[in-house]
Formats: structure tokens, C-alpha cells, sequence
């Protein structure tokens, strides 16, 4: 669902995370008190918690900064702003990959970004569901052409971008995160973010890549029961510090534009040796999973070509292009 006029309004004035009376709002939005709580109504299907007191009036359960597409926008460089064909920031999506996967049939040379304070069906890998309440979290998407090289010129592109979230973190001071192989922000052992990338085109010749992060910022334990494993937000990593969600979103946008933008020629080989430094599994006894098939050993890091290395119980290492990793001891 999209939010209406008066529902953007009630949030702008209760984002602040204090009560506001009724008849405050009412007069704000030249409606009448009844009018009032048939928006909240609407606000409550977004998964938005409020509390409504008599004599004192309604308040956020969590104060709310919504994305703002002028600070975004003029928050990048002029050479970033002029990689970019378009930002786009929806109240409420299926799934920003998704809109951009179909834009691209659309659109196949647009560099697109694409940004939403919900997802009503976020996608994770493997097919899982990304939960994605309302204004508390980033989920954002970038729709980029690769002209040369085809499908296998976007080799290791997760593992890039992962450095460029890592970059764009401690450029706000956020230093306890690492990366899990191949495509996971973690922190404390949690997962904190996760990269999804979706390419299209021809084996040869051009294709287009869909890049699709999401980032927990604040993530209620309520909309969290769904989630399967262990998982974080950046409220539990920084503490009391609060972060803006509009200054984190241009950080992270910034930085992956300047990775994805020369990746066509540098490739993997050239964040090789900084992913390593993020890696948060070099050294732990793990499991990959493929398919049905699992194999158990220790984490050796990756290799030249970014694929993960894993030796066995007989001393043998082995390379893995894909699989999932599951790990049972503590990690960063």
C-alpha cells in the first residue's frame, strides 16, 4: 500500500517520538478527530507501532526519520550524481530488486537506484523473505549495465560490495562488522545485512545487475519472529549513538557507486586483500551447504578469484563457487 498525503504528514509530526494530541493533529491536517484515527488505522497495516493515550494523545513507539530524496540526492558528488539516471524512494514495495528487475526489461540502459521505507515481500537469498518494516531500516537497490564480458565480467561483484558497505560504515564510525562469504554484512557473531544480486543478459555480450542491499538499522523483536537465525541491528552495534538513515543511505550509495562503477575493468582481484581484512570466518570450523550435499572443515579465507576455501579433515583445501555457510562457533 502507498501512503496517503495526510498519513505522510501524521508520521513527519510523530517522528519525533513524543506524544501529540488528537486535536493537534486533526487541526494540522484540517481533518476532524474521527478522521484521525481511521489514518492510524492505515499506519498500523505498515506495521508502524503507536500508542494512543487518553489526555496526552498518540506517539511512535520508535521516534522515525523518513528518507528524504533531496538529502540523498544532493548528499552525493556531482561525479556520482552523474552515474545515476534516477532515485526513486517508495513508501511501499514487493521488493526493490523485484521493481528494478522488471524495470530493466523496461529500461535496459537506465543506472537506476531505488529505495523503500517498506517491503511487503523483501527478497533474501535462496528464496527467503527479507523482513522489512516501515522507516526503521535501509533496503535499497541499484539497477547498473555491464557492457562487456557478460554474465562472468559480475564475478565476485557481492564480495565488492560488501566492501563498499563496510567502507561506508566506518566512514560513521561503526568498526565492529565483518563480512561472511559471499554476500553477508555480520556483527557478534549476527547477521547485520545481507547483499542480493540478480543478473540478466547475454553470456558474451552486455547484461544487467541488480544490486539489492538490506541493512538493519532498528529492527523490532516483533516484526523479527520470522527470522531463522541469529540476527543484529545497528542499534545493538553502535549503543546510544544514534545514526541518521539519510546520511547512512548517501554513505552506503556513494561507495557503491564507486566500486560497481569500475568494476568492469579492475574486477575482484582489486578489493581482495580488504575483504580479507573484513572476513569474519578465516579460521572457524564451519559447514557449506550445496544442495543436499555438506562439507565440513575450516575456513581458509578466499581465494584469487574470490571463491571460498575450506580444508578438509584430511588436510586437503578445496574452492567453492557457491554454497551456504552455516558456523557454529563465535565470529565477530
Amino acid at each position: 500500500m502507498q501512503l496517503s498525503d495526510k498519513q505522510k504528514k501524521i508520521l513527519m509530526l510523530l517522528s519525533d517520538g513524543q506524544f501529540h494530541s488528537g486535536t493537534t493533529l486533526a487541526e494540522a491536517l484540517c481533518v476532524s478527530r474521527s478522521a484521525i484515527c481511521k489514518q492510524f488505522k492505515g499506519l498500523s497495516e505498515l506495521g508502524l507501532q503507536y500508542s494512543a493515550v487518553s489526555g496526552r494523545g498518540y506517539r511512535l513507539e520508535y521516534p522515525l526519520e523518513l528518507l528524504d530524496l533531496t538529502t540523498i540526492s544532493q548528499g552525493l558528488s556531482q561525479e556520482h550524481q552523474h552515474l545515476i539516471s534516477s532515485i526513486e524512494i517508495h513508501d511501499s514495495i514487493n521488493s526493490t530488486n523485484s521493481y528494478l528487475v522488471d524495470y530493466a526489461q523496461q529500461q535496459p540502459k537506465s543506472r537506476a537506484v531505488c529505495f523503500a521505507e517498506h517491503q511487503s515481500a523483501g527478497k533474501g537469498r535462496r528464496g527467503r523473505t527479507w523482513v522489512s518494516p516501515y522507516g526503521n531500516n535501509l533496503y535499497m537497490s541499484i539497477l547498473w549495465r555491464f557492457q562487456q564480458g557478460g554474465i562472468a565480467a559480475t564475478a565476485g561483484l557481492s564480495l565488492a560490495v560488501g566492501v563498499a558497505v563496510i567502507r561506508a560504515l566506518r566512514q560513521h564510525h561503526i568498526h565492529d562488522v565483518g563480512l561472511k562469504w559471499p554476500n553477508d554484512i555480520y556483527s557478534q557473531g549476527k547477521k547485520l545485512g545481507g547483499i542480493l544480486i540478480e543478473v540478466s543478459g547475454e553470456t558474451d555480450g552486455p547484461c544487467s545487475a541488480v544490486i539489492g542491499l538490506g541493512l538493519n538499522l532498528f529492527l523490532p523483536a516483533s516484526e523479527a519472529q520470522t527470522i531463522t537465525q541469529a540476527w543484529t541491528d545497528l542499534s545493538n552495534v553502535n549503543g546510544t549513538e544514534s545514526i541518521s538513515r539519510n546520511q547512512l543511505a548517501t554513505s552506503l550509495l556513494s561507495h557503491i557507486l564507486e566500486i560497481v562503477n569500475g568494476f568492469e575493468t579492475i574486477g575482484i582481484q582489486a578489493y581482495l586483500d580488504e575483504w580479507r581484512n573484513y572476513d569474519c570466518l578465516q579460521g572457524q570450523t564451519a559447514t557449506l551447504y550445496i544442495g543436499q550435499q555438506h562439507i565440513d572443515g575450516i575456513v581458509e579465507g578466499i581465494d584469487n578469484n574470490g571463491l571460498l576455501l575450506i580444508k578438509r579433515t584430511d588436510g586437503t583445501i578445496q574452492a567453492f563457487a557457491s554454497g551456504e555457510v552455516s558456523f557454529s562457533s563465535n565470529i565477530l
